[in-house]
């Protein structure tokens, strides 16, 4: 039996919170209608929601949160509203209201970066609580790009003296000894998304100048071993690729003062086959350490383009059947 048709009215002061709601040439609109089954009618200053009483409940809980932000002076992506909708299925699109509220950091050019999933919410606030924090999911999910951004963060606070960057120069099978230049143009290639995300929040010439001055160290996982890293917030990208004795190395380079986040998805390794993960390992050995923290993330934590969810799931789905 189906559920009983009715319909909700939410007004509108203004034409412009309308076309911001709905999106350039009603595209927002069109994912809530897809995604939602309702149909919504805008006349007159007003919002009319039509469709079976649950999903004009979430359509209302979406409209009224969206509403609030847009009041909020925030810009809306199609991102936000594929993420929200998401959550409106549920009611819980409420919980977007906390995610916009302040800022991680500003970009060099002054843009405000905020978290915008509640897996990144829980991620940053983690890295702030623990020592050691894994951050465990998918690409486009944000790992690599906030650990950097808290990074920076904590250098500018004075928290820590130094950021050190590494990863497993490990690729799709390559070999750093079949690949043309120095040592330093071998490695670049492996290390290219740490150095994009420094420039982003830093710019160009700020992050020259740091490492220069060894505010801030990129190198391969091998350059970690020996040392003790005092007063640092050390990040490991990648570290699906390192093999057991490379995340115990790293791990026990943690020094006095120090912070470790160590990011990777344990659905793209590239190890040698009969090689296994240490990123595999670390999550069976230190699950039960309360002092290091583990986040999950899963395809709806991913902020890249919204095609890139559906990969992930399709590919998801492949591997279980």
């Amino acid at each position: 039996m189906s559920e009983q048709m009715i319909s909700t009215k939410i007004p509108l002061p203004s034409a412009a919170e309308g076309l911001s709601l709905f999106g350039p040439q009603d595209i927002f609109l069109k994912r809530v209608e897809e995604h939602i089954q309702v149909q919504v009618l805008f006349r007159e200053s007003e919002i009319t929601i039509k469709g079976e009483s649950r999903q004009v409940e979430s359509a209302q809980q979406l409209f009224d949160v969206l509403l609030q932000l847009i009041r909020n002076g925030y810009v809306l992506t199609e991102r936000d509203i594929l993420y929200a909708i998401d959550l409106a299925l549920e009611l819980r699109a409420d919980q977007l209201l906390d995610l916009y509220k302040g800022e991680i950091a500003v970009t060099y050019r002054g843009k405000p970066i905020r978290v915008k999933t509640i897996g990144q919410k829980h991620y940053v606030t983690t890295i702030k609580k623990r020592d050691i924090v894994f951050g465990i999911g998918p690409a486009g999910t944000g790992k690599t790009y906030l650990a950097v951004v808290l990074a920076i963060a904590a250098l500018k606070e004075g928290t820590a003296k130094k950021i050190v960057l590494t990863r497993p120069a490990v690729e799709a099978g390559e070999s750093l000894g079949f690949l043309p230049g120095d040592l330093q143009e071998k490695v670049d290639p492996y290390l290219r998304p740490l150095y994009d995300a420094l420039y982003d929040v830093m710019g160009q010439d700020q992050v020259a100048k740091a490492l220069e001055r060894g505010i801030i160290e990129i190198a391969p996982l091998a350059y970690m071993r020996g040392r003790t890293l005092d007063d640092s917030f050390i990040i490991l990208d990648e570290a699906q690729n390192t093999t057991p004795e490379q995340m115990k190395m790293f791990l026990t380079r943690l020094g006095f003062g120090s912070k470790m986040v160590i990011t990777g998805d344990v659905t793209q390794i590239d190890l040698p086959r009969g090689k296994k993960s240490g990123l595999v390992e670390a999550k069976s050995i230190l699950r039960n350490i309360n002092e290091i923290g583990f986040v999950y993330f899963d395809e709806s934590d991913v902020v890249r383009h919204s095609l890139v969810q559906k990969i992930i799931v399709a590919y998801e789905k492949a591997s279980e059947s």
